[in-house]
């Protein structure tokens, strides 16, 4: 009796399913968290609203590691929960802050139990009426989880490390470049550290140093395009590389929120007693011995002085940071002073003046008048100082209407209207202006123009490249670059440069036990 082929076909399919080796199972690992830089010495607050979430398998979709086809895809199986991300801004209310966590905690526990849990934050969010909100979560997150999966930790270098949230994580990590340029690259650390701690066995790292250092300064003074910053943050690579050592980190911390745990934070974690402790205390001093040397990664001047430098110039586009209301280090977006100033001078009143783009101002209600105007219609009607209105009321614009863009995933609508020789852009809701296609898409060319005055500190990678010429003005908001104007009342003290004449602080290694060893 023979046998068909598709029977033989089926034996032997048989035959090697009992036969092969049982294949090894994969960890299971969840994804959840939060990231917002917020100010609280701005008046602004953030809801639910300001967060763009993403949900289940939609969360892949911000990660290119870890793609449906890629390695460290198919190394685990995974979880996604919940991860929101907001444009920095104001401390963040208590209700959006309970009902994002309160979801990712339900959806946390529909798949326990988990091996791992890749916790992707950014470290200075400000919650109200509440210290220390990234490390409240970790520790929610862990009363659902339990102590023995495995918590490795993504960040900004701009956050901050408190205890709480050093106890509670086993692996930590933070971007080592500012502009964040390798912040896809912590992040694919942090995840690939977890999965190789798993899959060799080895798990919660046998030590984990942590070295609070009383520094609190802004990025743009320690910017790692220049040193000391660049040197400093070369060091961590050959920490790295010892035996003994997993990973190693240096935050700076965020300078804009007055409370007890914004300072700069030294963490090493690893097997080896010794080596950890080295690394981490070399790393400290490091930090502490070069303190005196930031300085701001551009000249800096008012902004009086800043608009008689580009005026002068025959450099294009002279760029102005209006720094003071970033809205990328939690601005409210919305202070007037700085456009108020600039429509006050004589030699932007004409229209055959310097050109000049201001990148932006919200002003909702003149936007609508815009749209009914339409391009090259005229439009009368104020925007800004809806939120942070301590240094100027609504400015006045009046003017044509140039370009109007609906649709833009931040502004919504977007209109330019120009003004004597200033072209200000107006947005539904506020945006930062970081790419060329940002200008170009609303018919402005910003490396034609005299002028391109943005709310930023220092220059994201497309606005530097394209700068002829850059100063940083010292203009006010709620990151205001002149700390001692902020009036800290929380911050632990004595804090450098506030305290500039502190005696040396103690920097020895302070080894935080493991999460399954708390009491």
């Amino acid at each position: 009796m023979r046998t068909s082929i598709f029977g033989l076909l089926a034996i032997l399919l048989a035959f090697s399913c009992t036969s092969s080796e049982p294949k090894e199972k994969l960890p299971r690992i969840a994804i959840a968290g939060l990231a917002i830089e917020s100010s609280t010495f701005s008046p602004a607050q953030s809801d639910a609203a300001a967060f763009r979430t993403r949900v289940e398998e939609e969360i892949f979709s911000y990660y290119p590691f870890l793609d449906s086809g890629s390695v460290d895809r198919a190394r685990a199986e995974w979880f996604p929960t919940l991860r929101g991300h907001a444009i920095p801004g104001g401390i963040v209310t208590r209700e959006a802050y309970d009902s994002l966590v309160g979801v990712t905690l339900e959806m946390l526990k529909k798949n326990l139990p988990y091996d791992g849990l890749f916790f992707d934050i950014h470290g200075a969010m400000s919650v109200v009426g509440l210290d220390d909100p990234e490390g409240d979560f970790i520790a929610k997150v862990r009363d659902v989880v339990g102590t023995e999966t495995l918590i490795s930790t993504s960040m900004d270098l701009h956050g901050n490390v408190s205890e709480r949230l050093a106890k509670h994580t086993d692996l930590i990590t933070c971007y080592r470049m500012a502009p964040h340029e390798d912040a896809l690259e912590s992040k694919q650390r942090a995840v690939e550290n977890m999965l190789d701690r798993l899959e060799n066995g080895k798990g919660k790292p046998a030590f984990k140093a942590w070295i609070p250092v009383p520094i609190l300064l802004p990025g743009e003074k320690t910017s790692t395009r220049i040193d000391p910053g660049k040197s400093l943050y070369a060091k961590i690579p050959s920490q790295t590389e010892k035996e003994g050592v997993i990973d190693a980190a240096i935050w700076i911390g965020y300078a804009w929120a007055d409370e007890p745990r914004n300072h700069a934070v030294v963490m090493v974690t690893g097997d080896d007693e010794k080596a950890v402790s080295e690394s981490a205390e070399y790393l400290a001093n490091s930090f502490w011995d070069v303190r005196n040397e930031f300085e701001f990664v551009a000249p800096v001047a008012t902004l009086d002085e800043s608009l008689k430098m580009a005026l002068a110039s025959d450099k294009k586009p002279f760029m102005i940071s209006d720094m003071g209301d970033n809205p990328t280090a939690g601005g409210a977006g919305d202070v007037t002073w700085t456009i108020t100033e600039i429509l006050k001078r004589p030699a932007f009143k004409s229209e055959n003046g310097p050109s000049l783009i201001y990148a932006s101002i919200p002003g909702p209600e003149l936007v609508e008048k815009a749209l009914a105007a339409g391009v090259g219609g005229q439009v009368e009607g104020t925007a800004g100082a809806a939120v942070d209105d301590r240094f100027a009321p609504p400015v006045l614009l009046k003017g044509t209407v140039e370009a109007i863009k609906e649709g833009d995933g931040a502004a919504e609508v977007e209109v330019v209207i120009k003004v004597g020789s200033v072209h200000v852009i107006v947005t539904k809701k506020r945006k930062p202006y970081h790419n060329e296609s940002d200008f170009t898409d609303l018919g402005l060319k910003p490396r034609e123009a005299d002028i391109v005055v943005v709310k930023i500190g220092y220059l994201v990678p497309e606005l530097y490249d394209m700068r002829a010429d850059w100063v940083m003005a010292l203009t006010p908001g709620g990151v205001d670059q002149d700390l001692e104007r902020l009036g800290y009342k929380r911050i632990n003290r004595p804090m450098f440069p506030l305290d500039k004449d502190m005696e040396t602080p103690d920097l020895n290694t302070q080894f935080i036990p493991a999460s399954d060893k708390l009491n």
